[in-house]
């Protein structure tokens, strides 16, 4: 393994759980010009040859053992300026995920692709980031690899479970955190058991991934020291918006305004675009019609979407309605489920809530709603008739005891049908 020829624009899957020396080895390979591809080590065999087959990668890592012989020649240039980003493949939920590539960046690009997550996120080298999500997503990877950079550290402490990140709470003292929306769920429910630790340590608590219910967002706000949580909006594809919790109580459901250096724009039927500077741009490997579909030309340059339909206030913060995919045709009539999400969130005894289809001889389409909490349905389809035309209002409620989700923390809207057999 040490003796492995890897020249530039060389492609290594990465097929192991996320560690400490997995970031290392990213941050090496990409110094040196190679391109680590993060993959689940969970996938089938099936699964892992379908994702690589357009990606071509030039190796494959598999052990601990192979990450150790790779990283040990690299060792010097683990904090060395990344020519690029990790080879991330999108989440796959409606088809075979696909690899998105930004190609080899000159230098100029090169920093300021990592100068822009540190002038956002202030990452320095005082920074103790906790890794809460698995490494090979984007975001808790990019985190990481923010907090390497700046000479700060990271913790580590395998899948998410709420007594262990509870102690590394306590012992790391961490300054940072990714999560979504279920993690908090989850460490507020252990908390209402044990007690809630000393969070003064942290400085950013950044969430993404799906909705954050209203209930979650008001505790994270009391628990956190003051004007240390945000909310991001972001894809695999790349980064949309980011937003202080403060902005959002005053505008309640916004994922914030465009970050530095990114113009949003809408379409009529309200799809987003974000037109990026050069070093966000990107392809999908092995997919060029999809690629294409995925860019356009704006005043403000380039721009992509990944199929997410919003709205743009007058002061520019976008509120986001639902991804079009996602999208419910019941009777003529649009609906996309995010809508009636955060309007039945709203309902007392709600602690989660997911909309979906099931097929429907008069309507094409039934709008149905999966939740989970003690509110009757009743009030729920009382409030649904206070706020949504008569399409949008589910025509069945189903309690559950969780959510089907992805190890993101979206929701698996293709489970959900199931529940009502």
């Amino acid at each position: 393994m040490t003796d492995v020829e890897l020249p530039e624009g060389s492609r290594v899957a990465l097929l192991v759980p996320g560690s400490t020396s997995y970031v290392d080895l990213v941050l090496a390979l990409l110094a040196d010009g190679v391109f680590p591809v993060p993959l689940d080590p969970a996938l089938t065999t099936a699964e892992r040859d379908r994702i690589l087959a357009p990606i071509a990668p030039d190796l494959a890592v598999t052990s601990q053992d192979e990450v150790e012989a790779l990283l040990a020649p690299r060792r010097a240039r683990t904090r060395s300026l990344p020519r690029g980003r990790p080879i991330h493949c999108t989440s796959g939920t409606t088809g075979t995920p696909k690899g998105v590539w930004s190609g080899l960046l000159a230098g100029p690009a090169a920093a300021a692709l990592v100068a822009e997550e540190r002038d956002l996120w202030g990452f320095d080298a005082r920074d103790v980031n906790l890794v809460l999500s698995p490494l090979h997503h984007s975001a808790p990877l990019r985190f990481a690899m923010g907090t390497l950079l700046a000479g700060g550290r990271i913790v580590v402490r395998g899948n998410f479970d709420p007594v262990r990140v509870t102690e590394a709470i306590r012992v790391e003292r961490p300054a940072t955190m990714f999560c979504v929306p279920t993690h908090l769920q989850r460490l507020f429910a252990h908390w209402d058991e044990v007690g809630v630790p000393d969070l003064s340590s942290f400085r950013l608590v950044a969430h993404a991934g799906a909705p954050c219910p209203p209930a979650v967002k008001h505790r994270l706000l009391a628990l956190f020291p003051e004007g240390s949580t945000w909310e991001f909006y972001g894809s695999t594809e790349g980064q949309f918006t980011a937003c202080r919790s403060e902005e959002w109580l005053t505008r309640p459901g916004t994922v914030g305004r465009a970050r530095r250096g990114r113009t949003l724009s809408t379409e009529d039927d309200g799809r987003i675009w974000c037109a990026v500077p050069a070093h966000a741009r990107f392809t999908y490997l092995g997919a060029p019609e999809q690629t294409a579909a995925a860019w356009r030309d704006t005043p403000a340059g380039p721009a992509f979407s990944v199929g997410d339909v919003g709205l743009l206030d007058a002061d520019g913060y976008l509120h986001l309605e639902g991804r079009r995919t996602d999208l419910i045709i019941s009777g003529g009539v649009n609906v996309y489920p995010l809508e009636v999400e955060n309007a039945l969130r709203e309902v007392a005894g709600v602690d989660d809530l997911a909309v979906f289809a099931v097929p429907d001889e008069h309507w094409g389409q039934r709008v149905c709603a999966a939740y989970v909490g003690t509110a009757d349905p009743d009030d729920l389809a009382a409030r649904a008739r206070e706020v949504l035309a008569p399409a949008k209002r589910p025509k069945d409620y189903v309690v559950v005891t969780e959510l089907p989700m992805t190890p993101t923390g979206k929701v698996r809207r293709d489970e959900l049908a199931a529940l009502l057999g």
